[in-house]
């Protein structure tokens, strides 16, 4: 899909009302006290059928007095008005940004007649915008607060996990409808030692209210100044209950006031496809997790999950890449256990997520599992803000393209200063084949894994573990140099550090270039050849030896006999 510069790089994630939110993205959130080495973390999957991936990079500038800059949507490209532009801009790459401020989101769509259809600021541009103007999370709670209330929210229901070296917030919000320029949210701080998760589906309920307590504070857009004071632990717009009882939302006493239960009430698909997500995250860190299975289910809707957890281990980048590779393995939705997976045990499942037999008025709806990891995934990311490192060496954005169960991680540190060829926006596009495009690669591998995933992707895996194990070992002694550059020259520490990144991602090119030639030859027409000491076995005279043959397994050829009878049964004599 082609991109429109500077401003905007298309991503489906903020679907309309018209279309269900489940197809969108997934969050992650991991404090400093839950992490393994005290970094900051966050992840997201930008997931759409129709997100080319690639890694956006916005140099930092210096614009004269009264400069003026387009506004145009992300999911579109469609032209939204023009606001004033700062009078300098900081660097960004991907979704962070040069002081190690990161920004993410999953659309929740909400009430519909809230939307406002003047707003120039939609959810995509605002993160991209506030990335160039923001050092912090506080400073990004602030800065979105301020431009929606001049310029307007131009689009549904969002939320956004806000994180930067030393905390993280998750920070859900909406339009306050035709006519009314702004939106109400409502930002609440992630304990330290706590994670939190997102995808879409509000998840803020109740909040602390401002009236008598010290850590939260009702805002007008005058008063954004208090967000800085180190105590503030929730921020909320001054009229956010108010805006639910003037389009008779909420009738209820203030301190009963749930932002998800009044502006996106949860129901089957809201838990099934969203908040299951959010779910086997949190119970793959807690043993306490499965008593909200049925509400994951989309069944027991009143048992909702917390906000946040503590997890009972501590949680590395690595878990955090594993985490976003997630299937449902392991819980009683395991995408591979049932006929839907195939013969070969494939944790995918085509479009659309709801099915039935029949167009019949009667007939029963069915419907696909929503995982984490899914095979319309544009780009994925974990980000690592860490504090006791310089900012240009601090941040690292561990970016990959297409689905995070077949992708690898890249480490792309946030000071760069140039991005990798196989990432760069404009080579190729989602109707554009480029054979130096790392999309169309990892593409093409996925797709190849997933004909045949039960084998197919154990050779992906392993090519993949060794490439992002091998990356993260070498990130400490990358450190090290690039610190001490930066105490002499930023600039030489920078270019040190773009020259490590663009390596990376070739080698990753190169390699997983090298696994599509190798995955072609093993399994070409449905065999599998045989390997001896890592090359594929050949007779004396160097004649391909006949290769396996593995068939089917017994549960899909008892499901087949079900199927057919005695049609394929061949006769005793």
């Amino acid at each position: 899909m082609r991109k429109f510069i500077p401003i905007v790089l298309t991503v489906f994630s903020g679907l309309l009302f018209s279309l269900h939110p489940a197809e969108a993205c997934t969050n992650f959130i991991v404090t400093k006290g839950a992490s393994q080495n005290g970094s900051v973390m966050i992840t997201y999957s930008a997931d759409s059928h129709v997100l080319y991936g690639e890694l956006y990079y916005r140099p930092a500038r210096e614009y004269p007095a009264g400069a003026m800059m387009d506004v145009y949507e992300w999911d579109s490209g469609r032209f939204l008005g023009r606001i004033r532009q700062a009078p300098r801009t900081y660097s960004v790459v991907g979704n962070m940004n040069e002081f190690q401020l990161s920004i993410a989101e999953t659309t929740y769509g909400g009430i519909g007649s809230l939307s406002d259809p003047d707003g120039i600021l939609d959810y995509g541009s605002l993160i991209y915008i506030t990335l160039q103007r923001a050092r912090s999370a506080r400073e990004a709670i602030k800065v979105m607060s301020e431009l929606l209330a001049e310029y307007g929210y131009a689009s549904s229901g969002e939320s956004f996990s806000i994180a930067d070296k030393n905390e993280a917030w998750i920070f859900e919000m909406i339009g306050k409808g035709p006519g009314n320029k702004g939106a109400v949210w409502v930002a609440r701080l992630v304990p330290d030692g706590y994670v939190c998760a997102h995808a879409n589906q509000a998840r803020i309920r109740t909040f602390p209210l401002a009236t008598g307590k010290k850590n939260s504070i009702s805002i007008t857009s005058k008063d954004l100044s208090r967000i800085f004071d180190p105590l503030v632990e929730c921020v909320y717009a001054w009229d956010v209950i108010e805006v639910a009882r003037a389009h008779k939302l909420y009738s209820g006493a203030d301190k009963d006031f749930s932002f998800s239960d009044t502006y996106n009430p949860v129901d089957f698909s809201g838990a099934r496809f969203c908040e299951m997500r959010v779910w086997s995250f949190f119970r793959a860190l807690h043993s306490d997790m499965d008593k909200y299975e049925n509400y994951a289910a989309g069944h027991d809707l009143e048992n909702r999950m917390p906000l946040w957890i503590k997890p009972e281990r501590k949680i590395s980048s690595y878990d955090l890449m594993n985490f976003m590779r997630d299937h449902l393995e392991g819980t009683a939705f395991d995408m591979r256990k049932d006929i839907g997976a195939g013969p070969f045990g494939s944790p995918y499942r085509w479009r659309p997520l709801t099915w039935s037999v029949s167009d019949g008025p009667d007939s029963p709806v069915y419907c696909n599992e929503r995982a984490t990891a899914t095979q319309q995934t544009g780009f994925v990311f974990v980000t690592e803000s860490r504090n006791w490192l310089p900012d240009p060496v601090g941040g690292i954005l561990w970016f990959g393209v297409d689905d995070a169960s077949t992708s690898v991680f890249n480490p792309m540190y946030c000071g760069i200063t140039e991005i990798p060829e196989c990432f760069r926006v404009g080579n190729g596009d989602l109707v554009t084949y480029s054979p130096t495009s790392a999309f169309w690669l990892f593409n093409l591998v996925a797709n190849m894994c997933y004909s045949r995933y039960d084998v197919m992707s154990e050779d992906a895996i392993k090519v993949q573990k060794r490439l992002e194990l091998g990356y993260i070992a070498e990130t400490a002694e990358i450190d090290d140099k690039a610190a001490k550059l930066y105490e002499k020259d930023v600039w030489e520490a920078r270019d040190f550090l773009t020259a490590y990144s663009l390596k990376t991602a070739k080698n990753t090119f190169d390699e997983w270039k090298t696994l599509s030639e190798y995955l072609l030859v093993k399994y070409i027409d449905g065999n599998i050849k045989r390997e001896k000491n890592g090359k594929f076995e050949v007779s004396p005279d160097n004649y391909p030896l006949m290769p396996d043959q593995p068939g089917y397994p017994d549960s899909w050829k008892k499901s087949v006999i079900r199927d057919t009878g005695d049609k394929l049964r061949v006769p005793e004599d």
